[in-house]
C-alpha cells in the first residue's frame, strides 16, 4: 500500500474535523424525530408550526460579593464559560443600593446565552450527566415556569458539571439556567421539556 503524503494527511484530518463539527446534536435529531409527532397528537395541532420549540438557554452566574471583591467575579466568567464553551457577558447593576454597597453599572455578575447546536448539547448534559450529580436528587420542580412557556432552574453547585475541576475552585457559587420556548402555555412548555428528558417530580396543574 502506498504511503499517504503528509498533505493527504492532513486534508483527511482537515475533512475528519469538518465531519465532526457537522454531527447533529442526539436532542435535536429527538425533536425532530420523536417530539413533534408526540406534542402534535398530544394538543392535536393541526400545523407542525404550531410545536413548541426550545428556542434559547440563558445561563445566569450572579456574584454580589462582586462589588467589594472583583477577582469573584473574574472566577465567575471562567466558571460559566468552562461549563457552557461559549464567551459570556458580564452583568451590571441597574441601581445603586447603598446597603449593599452597590452603585449603579457596578459588575456583579454573568451569563451566557445558548442557542441552536450548543443549546441542545448544554441541555443534553444538563438531563444526563450535571443533574445525576445533585445530592440526594429526586427531581426538579415544576413550579418554576414564569406563565408563558418559559421555565427556570435553580443549581445550587457550579460542581455538578464534570468540566469543573472541585481542586482548582476557591469558592461553591450557583446559577440559574432558564429554558425559553415558543410554547404559549406553561403546559405545553412542560410536556416539550418533559419530552427531551427533563426530570420533573410531577406534572403541572
Amino acid at each position: 500500500m502506498a504511503k499517504k503524503s503528509k498533505k493527504e494527511t492532513t486534508k483527511e484530518q482537515t475533512a475528519a474535523k469538518a465531519a465532526e463539527k457537522k454531527i447533529t446534536p442526539r436532542l435535536r435529531v429527538k425533536y425532530e424525530e420523536k417530539i413533534i409527532p408526540k406534542l402534535m397528537k398530544h394538543f392535536s395541532y393541526k400545523s407542525v408550526m404550531q410545536v413548541p420549540k426550545l428556542e434559547k438557554i440563558v445561563v445566569n452566574m450572579g456574584v454580589g460579593e462582586a462589588a467589594t471583591d472583583s477577582k469573584l467575579l473574574d472566577e465567575a466568567v471562567k466558571d460559566i464559560e468552562t461549563i457552557t464553551g461559549q464567551k459570556s457577558s458580564v452583568r451590571t447593576a441597574k441601581k445603586s443600593i447603598s446597603n449593599f454597597k452597590l452603585r449603579e453599572g457596578m459588575k456583579i455578575g454573568t451569563k451566557v446565552t445558548l442557542r441552536k447546536e450548543k443549546m441542545y448539547e448544554f441541555l443534553d448534559r444538563v438531563i444526563a450527566i450535571a443533574l445525576p450529580r445533585v445530592r440526594d436528587f429526586r427531581g426538579i420542580s415544576d413550579k418554576s415556569f414564569d406563565g408563558h412557556g418559559n421555565y427556570t432552574m435553580g443549581v445550587k453547585e457550579q460542581i455538578i458539571f464534570p468540566e469543573i475541576n472541585v481542586d482548582k475552585i476557591n469558592r461553591v457559587v450557583g446559577m440559574d439556567i432558564t429554558f425559553v420556548t415558543s410554547a404559549k402555555s406553561d403546559t405545553e412548555a412542560f410536556e416539550l421539556l418533559s419530552a427531551f428528558g427533563m426530570p420533573f417530580k410531577k406534572k403541572v396543574n
